[in-house]
């Protein structure tokens, strides 16, 4: 049985070579014996594993391959009759004859129909498991992915995977099959996967990388699985190498898998990696894998190091560069340079998807070189006028609408308009989201595209509605929602994808529920419907949801600032549950479900206690975000601001409070209400603020005259606000509150009031802040 994979490698490698050149000749001219009938018969009269090997050695020099495949049938037979299978099977594959019949395969397999082939595949797996994954794996060394044969192989560990008990070859299995699975057989996979994964020793690292790439696959971030697997990886973390940490990182970036423990690990391995990579192809893969976690010391000398070899770079290789120095946030003027003379170099090289990316890390590192974009431009269009498919058409005409010049031309959106029946719900949002971009930045097509555009958007919209009531299935619709943006779902059928999904509210339950729940947290769209439900379903069938999943159900209601009519017992069940789970949960996941329940103003003790001890502290690794600058619209609003309290010293911007809050502006009022000067402690335009009081006072006010008060005033943008109605988000009410506990009087202003007709001129807006801060208004929401 050593010899198996080299059978199998010889029989994939030379049967697709045959077949590519002369794919009919083996079948026409076949040369059998003249009747094969009477050796069929004799192995059908064998009572005994015994005989047919006996069978076996004596005709070995005239089994055809139909008689072969027979053979393989008939050993199976025989087999399914006895009591102790596994003792048997044990028996037979360890025989000298079932390797000659393994031998005569390989010597037949050119004669074999796909249909032959398979059932020989199939009845070897069931004696050892191993040579059909081997097989599964030389079938995707090939890129057959979709093949009929790797369809045949998924049917065939679909039938068996009930008995199957060998964890190491079904998650190659896993792997190779994931492209032709139902959702229904991969929950099947994974449910087995969980089952089997104690059989495996703690030092199995391949068997754990095939299960997380498996989930990467099928993009399922399936927790309890993710957590088992890193812990193989953490247990195992010296012996990893630069090829599987990359791989194992990529995994979890894709996933949005976070783990602490793991980076560090990492981290520090790939660090002592820098100076033993001295050839393009690993450092490459270095740069990439530690780039995004190193500290500045080694983002510094992984930047320098880069910059030597990038002369030597292949196409590949640069776009690797290009999307780590993304990750990085890495403008490095010199790099980038380079980096796009290997990316023009190899620019027609690159397919659709690519082209996305290099468009996407170029625009995101405010890359800005003519001759490159114009290329670029012109290689998409090419591609847009000859593509069919609606995933790349889409990918395609996001592409364009990212360049410096958005424009398409009529071909572009009429190739659009063509595969719009064919889209899905991914589809439609992205060509929505690129022709809105095209209306707001294509200013020299004013009157003829823009109406085409409009005309193009009342398409989209067309389709998107059509699409979602014609969904049968919470199922199908779920397919969708894994990879859409709820962010950037088109106004117009966001209240649309709401019905619908309120249409399927009784299908939710505790397998879809975090799904749902993470789907409606993206979309700032509050309905207290489904809401409800997933409130109701997390008390109901709370023992059937894993604890990882309660944080991604929690999240909508803090995110949109809404209590379920049983608020006490929703929160309380879900925290119960996660109780004794709360030591080993991911330091940011922790932290994140503190911030959720705070919103809610919900505190329990033992999440209290787990967050705010050293042990824990120790662990974490937040850093507070950096505090930018002033935009125009702030920089406009300070102005007006000193003009209504008497001067640029009576107002401070971007103030930095105690417990890390930033106010958009701070002024304060003596008792007789009139503004007080900072004097010297003010700030200038832009600059970082200093902390305007002493982090031990705990009583803001006592910084003050008597009688003076502090005011907090607060624009609120459009994701401060639920987009379906004017109700406060999450966030935002409990920066109000812990301000107000700061000793603060708050005013919050919302965009819309801001930038409404009533206040279309100064003046009135200069009237309107005299009211908001010397009035008795405390909010002007």
């Amino acid at each position: 049985m050593k010899k198996t994979p080299v059978f199998l490698e010889s029989l994939v490698t030379n049967m697709l070579r045959l077949r590519a050149i002369c794919p009919f000749s083996w079948r026409v001219f076949q040369f059998r014996p003249i009747s094969c009938e009477p050796l069929i018969i004799q192995m059908n009269k064998c009572t005994d594993e015994e005989q047919m090997f006996g069978f076996i050695e004596r005709n070995k020099a005239i089994l055809s391959e139909k008689q072969v495949g027979c053979a393989f049938d008939m050993l199976w037979k025989l087999q399914k009759q006895k009591t102790s299978l596994l003792k048997n099977a044990e028996y037979v594959r360890d025989h000298p004859q079932f390797l000659t019949l393994h031998n005569l395969a390989t010597n037949k397999f050119k004669l074999m129909n796909d249909d032959t082939l398979v059932n020989v595949l199939y009845v070897t797996q069931q004696f050892d498991i191993k040579l059909l994954s081997e097989f599964s794996s030389c079938l995707a060394d090939q890129h057959l992915y979709f093949s009929p044969l790797m369809g045949k192989i998924a049917d065939i560990v679909h039938r068996n995977l009930e008995t199957t008990q060998d964890l190491s070859s079904l998650s190659v299995l896993m792997v190779n099959i994931s492209s032709l699975i139902s959702r229904h057989f991969q929950q099947q996979l994974v449910n087995k996967t969980e089952l089997l994964f104690d059989t495996i020793d703690s030092s199995e690292v391949n068997v754990a990388k095939s299960i997380a790439k498996f989930l990467r696959n099928v993009r399922y971030r399936y927790q309890p699985l993710l957590e088992r697997c890193n812990n193989v990886f953490l247990s195992n973390v010296d012996h990893l190498d630069l090829d599987s940490i990359s791989k194992i990182l990529s995994v979890y970036k894709f996933l949005q898998f976070n783990s602490f423990e793991f980076i560090i690990m990492a981290k520090k391995k790939l660090t002592e990696m820098i100076p033993l990579c001295n050839h393009p192809a690993s450092f490459v893969k270095l740069f990439v894998a530690l780039g995004p976690i190193a500290g500045p010391e080694e983002k510094k000398q992984l930047k320098s190091t880069m910059l030597l070899m990038s002369e030597d770079l292949t196409g590949e290789q640069a776009l690797a560069v290009l999307g780590a120095m993304g990750d990085m946030e890495s403008r490095n003027s010199c790099l980038i340079k380079r980096v796009t003379s290997v990316l023009h170099k190899h620019l027609d090289g690159y397919k659709p998807l690519e082209l996305l990316k290099i468009t996407q890390e170029l625009t995101f590192l405010h890359f800005q070189r003519k001759e490159f974009f114009a290329k670029l431009r012109e290689l998409l269009l090419s591609y847009l006028k000859n593509s069919f498919i609606p995933t790349e058409v889409s990918v395609l005409v996001r592409a364009i609408s990212l360049l410096p010049s958005p424009h398409l031309d009529e071909v572009g959106i009429s190739r659009i308009e063509a595969v719009l029946p064919q889209c899905d719900l991914n589809n439609l949002s992205s060509f929505a989201t690129s022709v809105l971009r095209w209306i707001q930045h294509d200013h020299m097509y004013l009157d003829n595209m823009t109406a085409k555009q409009l005309k193009l958007l009342q398409k989209l919209d067309h389709y998107g509605r059509q699409r979602l009531q014609h969904s049968n299935s919470l199922d199908l619709l779920r397919k969708e929602l894994k990879s859409l943006k709820g962010n950037t779902f088109p106004e117009s059928l966001l209240e649309e994808m709401i019905a619908t999904l309120q249409h399927f509210m009784d299908d939710i339950n505790y397998i879809n529920v975090g799904e749902i729940a993470s789907f409606i947290s993206s979309t700032d769209y509050l309905s207290t419907l489904l809401l409800d439900r997933i409130a109701s379903v997390a008390v109901q069938q709370i023992e059937k949801i894993h604890p990882f999943t309660i944080p991604a159900i929690i999240r909508p209601f803090s995110v949109l600032n809404y209590d379920p009519p049983q608020r006490d017992e929703f929160l309380g069940t879900c925290v119960q549950h996660l109780n004794s789970y709360l030591g080993i949960l991911d330091p940011f996941i922790l932290v994140f479900l503190g911030f959720s329940l705070a919103t809610l103003e919900y505190f329990p003790e033992d999440l209290l206690k787990a967050i705010f001890n050293i042990k824990f502290l120790a662990r974490l690794d937040s850093q507070l975000e950096s505090i930018g600058g002033m935009d125009g619209t702030q920089q406009q609003i300070f102005k007006m601001l000193a003009e209504v309290l008497g001067g640029i010293n009576c107002v401070k911007a971007s103030v930095l409070t105690p417990y890390y809050h930033k106010v958009d502006f701070e002024c304060i009022l003596d008792k007789r209400k009139k503004p007080l000067p900072y004097g010297s402690h003010n700030i200038a335009l832009g600059q970082l603020p200093e902390m305007p009081w002493e982090s031990n006072i705990e009583i803001v006010g006592s910084r003050l005259p008597p009688g003076a008060e502090r005011i907090a005033l607060e624009f609120l943008d459009s994701k401060a606000l639920c987009r379906n109605i004017p109700h406060m988000k999450g966030k935002s009410a409990m920066k109000k509150r812990h301000l107000e506990i700061l000793g603060y009087r708050v005013i919050q202003i919302s965009q819309f009031e801001w930038n409404s007709m009533a206040l279309s001129t100064k003046d009135a807006r200069m009237d309107y802040l005299r009211e908001c801060i010397f009035g008795e208004v405390k909010s002007c929401l």
